[in-house]
């Protein structure tokens, strides 16, 4: 087979261009890994042989009005582990089971932090104890792939007197995780869960730090600093509240520890809002949830019918009963409907007949005929069922709408409940909740603090200091100065 001159030479050009092309693309590769995606590679290469390590930041310190602490850090230990695939950090686990005596539990809830952040130090231990620690230092070189550094962690004082408002920190968990507000969070990390704690967690987090460790193939560390420098973690700024301290100790101390008792109590600065005491009782230590709360624990706090995490003050709604009369006595003032010498038509003998149905007083003997003035002193329900009816239905409503009984304090706590008040569609309101069966008796049941009225003592304590503060109502406040928050 024979080959035309020009042939050969069509040929020879075809790869010569080929050449030349193949040469330039090789060439731009060259120079785009060399010099444009320098910086990228030289990434690459530090993280793998740079071991990142978090460093946890500590916390805003929380003080009183007076600058006593109420919550603080202490040094503890953190025990953790880097692997390079989920089958490596099981390995690691079985191994560390039997000295640290891991439930499985703990390790199920590694194996999680690890899905989540592969790359990311898997925390094993939070809060380890230092015997733990110094058996594991003991046998460091048989657990190469181990983290154990210090670590700040949430101490409160005065542990259980401080719970129901400065409530407690825990680690984060997956559903927060995948909430907006914690954008940015890394398993492992501790946040806010109650309390002042969660209220102002943006402010009181810090931001966490890093260490680079430089290792081997085998993930070991190496003597030698790496290229990139340690970023210190930033301490988070304190945190001042209205409370005086030595109060929230007095208000602990009249609950006494009753199986049946249970209660909560709250005192306001009637012309700033500032509370100066807020405590529920039973109440729970908050020390205790600090680096994972025992299973015994919480347990224990979960079965107790008094119910201590659920805060008295903030959650728990209430008929104000006779506390409720002087919002009565404030609409029959406002309405001039009465002045404080006015007296009702029927004085009180121990009840009051209206329709086919008798409201007692809560005197059997009775009062007598009083004035305002004096059915406020003897909290008499004779005078009041009078004055609602007085008053009306939709009129006692609407005045107590106005006066926010329908409202959240506005408390800076977290998960305040809504009080239940009627709406101002008074007869609407009552049909669904009685259908056809209801009367202008509901009157006299609102009258008294009964009926469709139950509040928080949040928000019936805000009213009581509207009324010492010449009907001007503050929102209740247990830091001073609020702080804006992170967005």
């Amino acid at each position: 087979m024979s080959f035309h001159p020009n042939d050969i030479a069509r040929r020879t050009r075809l790869s010569s261009y080929g050449l030349a092309v193949g040469f330039v693309l090789l060439l731009s590769a060259f120079f785009r890994a060399q010099v444009i995606q320098t910086e990228t590679y030289v990434k690459q290469s530090q993280e793998n042989r740079l071991r990142e390590i978090p460093l946890p930041a500590p916390r805003g310190i929380i003080y009183d009005r007076k600058g006593q602490i109420i919550a603080e850090n202490l040094p503890a230990y953190s025990v953790s582990i880097t692997a390079p695939s989920l089958d490596s950090l099981k390995a690691s686990l079985t191994q560390l089971q039997s000295t640290l005596q891991l439930s499985d539990y703990a390790i199920n809830a590694a194996v999680r932090r690890y899905n989540r952040a592969p790359t990311r130090p898997t925390v094993v231990l939070a809060d380890a104890s230092i015997d733990v620690v110094s058996v594991l230092e003991e046998h460091r070189l048989d657990y190469p792939r181990l983290i154990i550094q210090s670590v700040p962690k949430r101490f409160y004082p005065e542990g259980s007197i401080v719970a129901p408002f400065v409530g407690y920190t825990g680690e984060i968990s997956e559903r927060e995780l995948n909430l907006p507000e914690f954008e940015g969070y890394k398993p492992g990390q501790v946040i806010g869960k109650g309390g002042l704690e969660k209220q102002y967690e943006s402010i009181l987090r810090g931001q966490e730090g890093q260490k680079f460790d430089e290792v081997d193939a085998r993930g070991r560390a190496v003597v030698g600093a790496g290229p990139r420098p340690d970023k210190d973690p930033v301490g988070a700024p304190p945190l001042t509240t209205n409370i005086d301290l030595d109060l929230q100790k007095y208000a602990a101390a009249i609950f006494t520890d009753s199986l049946e008792f249970s209660g909560g109590l709250i005192a306001l600065d009637p012309k700033t809002g500032g509370v100066l005491t807020l405590y529920s009782h039973p109440s729970f230590d908050s020390n205790r949830f600090t680096g994972g709360i025992p299973a015994d624990y919480w347990k224990e706090l979960q079965e107790d019918p008094r119910r201590p995490l659920f805060n008295k003050v903030i959650q728990g709604t209430y008929n104000p009963a006779s506390t409720f009369k002087l919002a009565l006595a404030v609409m029959g003032l406002e309405q001039d409907l009465v002045e404080m010498n006015s007296r009702m038509p029927v004085s009180c003998n121990g009840g009051y007949q209206y329709g086919r149905r008798y409201f007692r007083c809560w005197e059997p003997r009775g009062h007598g005929s009083l004035d305002l003035a004096r059915a406020i002193t003897y909290s008499c329900n004779v005078y009041f069922y009078q004055l609602g009816l007085r008053i009306g239905l939709s009129k006692l409503v609407g005045g107590g709408i106005d006066m926010d009984f329908d409202k959240r304090s506005g408390i800076d706590l977290p998960n305040e409940y809504k009080p239940r008040f009627p709406t101002r569609d008074v007869r609407a309101y009552y049909n669904r909740r009685f259908g056809a069966n209801w009367s202008n008796a509901e009157t006299l049941n609102l009258a008294i603090g009964q009926g469709a009225n139950s509040q928080t003592l949040a928000n019936l304590t805000k009213f009581y200091s509207a009324l010492a503060n010449e009907g001007k109502a503050s929102t209740p406040e247990v830091v001073a100065r609020r702080p804006q928050q992170k967005q």
